[in-house]
């Protein structure tokens, strides 16, 4: 494969398996533990995609300590300069689609088409991103004062730390580097363990692109040896966690001790309401896209489907029926329309939640079992699956899955579908399928969410609008669009006094 040629600087083959090396200071390097760990094919175990370093604290510190340096005369770098690189960075990444993508195919799981439209995301964030460049825009606003001139410019953090999800495993990356580099920040990156190899692919396009040494640095490892020492250096001004709401609530506790900078994209459980008026063929096919693309395990995963009366038992049935259409096998097939579960833990959850919901009296229509034999008899295969009549209260209607698991939940009309969507400790996307607009502006009113589709899923987010949530979804920051600036710069306001005497501010007031 060509990812053999262009990553040949990080590692030396090891029978079938390549080594793959820290990425520090602008050098690949072993860890200074001397362990590894594999990274497996979750379609095929069989298939080892790479082998990567198992880091600890010492190897998190050299990464800071690299970066420190190259922050130095990174930030000094002009903006349309710095996003020149990035621009350049993302032509590269266009020309390798294919081949970025069935790596990641072969260490995420995701059918061929999802993996390519996550490099395309990635591409995508760093054009528009590098426009940005040219406009990090501050403001002037006039002085209370005669002869002062009053203005503020954006200005960078210095070294931020990234902990990024295996699910997007190149667009997410690509939110969080691509703004906090163009705003003049160097990073430490600490990839999923489960999908390593995409990070790697998409900083040795930076690399390629012109990076200065020490600018982005990789460190791969473990939560508690790499994510909590990266959490708790001194030297890191910002963390950017892509993650479960448990752990964000331990990064966002752990950054509160040394007044760090935090953001926070956690858990979803996203609604999509299916009202009497919809146009039921549309829905479907939201349906079962927002239900089961990416396996299930994105946090805007359609998992609750609230469905009027009207068109309940009609929704269900087909749904079901279409579901149990699916085909489910390796992503590299590109007839294939579900990957597996991203490994054995969560193929376990999902399995667990599935047997909780029987427990709690819903109605298990469809799937609910793992696929085992034959091409799945290697891999980490759940069915698509359908409960129908959950109850709003149940845990398969409250808890974060993040598995091919949906509950349809059923409702009286548009009020009653809102009281349910909004009853959950999350609040990252939501949808309604309605012709009516004025139920249609309501439900984007009233639905408790950073995100709201009308007539279409809760997935499919453009990189230049905000993406984030509320409530336990997250802790008010954004990323996309340009609102990922207000989180990588700090606001200095400046004041340039030309009157040569001294004036006082809210003192000095003419009569």
């Amino acid at each position: 494969m060509a990812t053999t040629e262009q990553l040949s600087s990080v590692g030396t083959p090891t029978g079938k398996a390549k080594i793959y090396k820290n990425f520090i200071g602008g050098e690949w390097v072993e860890s200074v533990t001397g362990q590894t760990f594999e990274n497996l094919n979750p379609a095929d175990t069989r298939d080892v995609v790479g082998v990567f370093q198992k880091s600890d604290k010492r190897d998190v510190d050299n990464a800071v300590e690299a970066a420190k340096r190259a922050y130095v005369s990174w930030r000094l770098v002009p903006a349309p300069r710095r996003a020149e690189i990035i621009y350049k960075a993302s032509r590269i990444l266009e020309d390798r689609k294919e081949q970025y993508s069935q790596d990641m195919t072969r260490e995420m799981g995701k059918v061929i088409k999802e993996t390519r439209g996550d490099t395309q995301e990635a591409i995508d964030t760093g054009y528009y991103m590098a426009g940005e460049g040219r406009r990090m825009f501050g403001h002037t606003t006039p002085s209370e004062l005669p002869n002062k001139f009053a203005m503020c410019v954006r200005q960078p953090l210095g070294v931020v730390g990234m902990i990024t999800p295996w699910n997007f495993p190149m667009a997410i990356p690509s939110w969080k580097l691509f703004p906090a580099l163009i705003a003049g920040n160097t990073a430490v990156i600490k990839p999923a363990q489960d999908t390593p190899l995409s990070v790697f692919n998409f900083v040795q396009a930076l690399t390629d692109a012109g990076i200065p040494a020490g600018v982005v640095n990789i460190v791969t490892g473990f939560g508690a040896n790499v994510g909590t020492p990266l959490t708790e250096h001194p030297d890191i001004r910002a963390i950017s966690l892509t993650g479960s709401t448990a752990v964000g609530r331990i990064v966002g506790s752990k950054c509160a001790e040394s007044f760090k900078r935090c953001s926070l994209e956690l858990g979803g459980k996203n609604p999509m309401i299916v009202l009497d008026d919809a146009n039921l063929d549309l829905a479907l096919d939201g349906a079962l896209w927002g239900a089961f693309g990416t396996t299930g395990q994105r946090c805007t995963a359609t998992s609750r489907i609230v469905v009027q009366k009207g068109v309940y038992k009609k929704f269900v049935d087909t749904l079901v029926e279409r579901a149990k259409k699916l085909k489910v096998g390796n992503g590299l097939d590109e007839s294939v329309d579900m990957g597996p579960a991203v490994n054995k833990a969560q193929m376990e959850t999902d399995l667990s939640y599935i047997e909780i919901g029987q427990k709690e009296g819903a109605k298990l229509l469809c799937g609910g079992h793992r696929l085992d034999k034959g091409d799945h008899a290697h891999g980490w295969f759940v069915e698509p699956t359908v409960f129908a009549d959950v109850d709003p209260k149940m845990r398969i209607a409250q808890e974060e899955i993040f598995g091919p698991v949906v509950s349809i939940i059923p409702c009286d009309g548009l009020d009653h579908a809102i009281e349910i969507a909004n009853d959950t400790v999350y609040g990252l996307s939501s949808a309604l399928y309605t012709k009516d607009v004025n139920g249609a502006f309501k439900g984007i009113r009233d639905l408790n969410a950073g995100i709201t589709y009308v007539n279409a899923p809760t997935i499919g987010a453009e990189v230049h609008l905000p993406f984030g949530g509320v409530k336990q979804t997250g802790n008010g920051h954004r990323e996309g669009g340009i609102g990922a600036f207000d989180f990588y710069t700090e606001w200095k306001a400046v004041y340039i006094d030309y009157s040569d005497k001294l004036q006082k501010a809210q003192i000095d007031r003419p009569e």
